[in-house]
């Protein structure tokens, strides 16, 4: 995500509204607004992906305003809590992406999330238990399951996350740190659960 857009922010912030307000043409122009920015993001999540990855950049970004748009009456805030929510939808969409991927036996070969979360599997099964495990985070420290989403499901840099949720670099990078660790241990944890004990 660009650095400083206090431009499209104010138009970001003022078509939420008139969405929210139930204007109808208001949802299409957030589309026209947002979209280059958003499939920016998307782009820079599958260019770490297989060249055999099926999610396309543009149709990422077109199921990402497809869910967005079943929002009814959507009461976003400000382009923060926007970006917040789309984060979310995006690690919906890309769980979905990593279930469907399992129902047909994977698309062949690893594709990690991201290079510093590389113990996970984008396409597959740790997918899955990284949502769990996710959830569980959410319920513990909700910040810090935002954090994790706008990050590495959003592909924004630290300072866009500390932008978004309204905190310090300092606080952010404490919360990935802290985040990452969780999650791994959790992680580790289920698939100690899940191994086949010896016979």
């Amino acid at each position: 995500m660009e650095e400083n857009r206090p431009q499209q922010s104010n138009d970001v912030t003022a078509l939420l509204r008139r969405w929210g307000a139930g204007e109808g043409g208001a949802a299409g122009e957030l589309v026209e607004t947002t979209y280059d920015e958003l499939r920016a993001i998307a782009g820079g999540y599958l260019r770490r992906e297989s060249r055999h990855h099926t999610l396309q950049a543009t149709g990422l970004v077109n199921e990402l305003y497809l869910r967005l748009a079943r929002q009814h009456s959507p009461q976003f805030t400000d382009r923060r809590h926007f970006y917040s929510f789309a984060a979310m939808v995006m690690r919906r969409i890309l769980i979905d992406h990593a279930r469907r991927s399992r129902s047909h036996g994977g698309e062949g070969g690893r594709m990690p999330l991201h290079p510093e979360m590389a113990w996970i599997d984008s396409t597959g099964e740790e997918m899955l238990t990284l949502d769990a495990a996710l959830t569980e985070l959410e319920a513990l420290d909700e910040r810090k399951a935002r954090t994790i989403e706008l990050r590495y499901f959003l592909g924004c840099t630290n300072e866009e996350v500390a932008e978004i949720l309204s905190v310090s670099r300092v606080t952010v990078d404490r919360d990935l740190q802290f985040s990452k660790s969780w999650l791994h241990r959790r992680f580790r944890a289920g698939e100690e659960l899940t191994r086949p004990a010896n016979v």
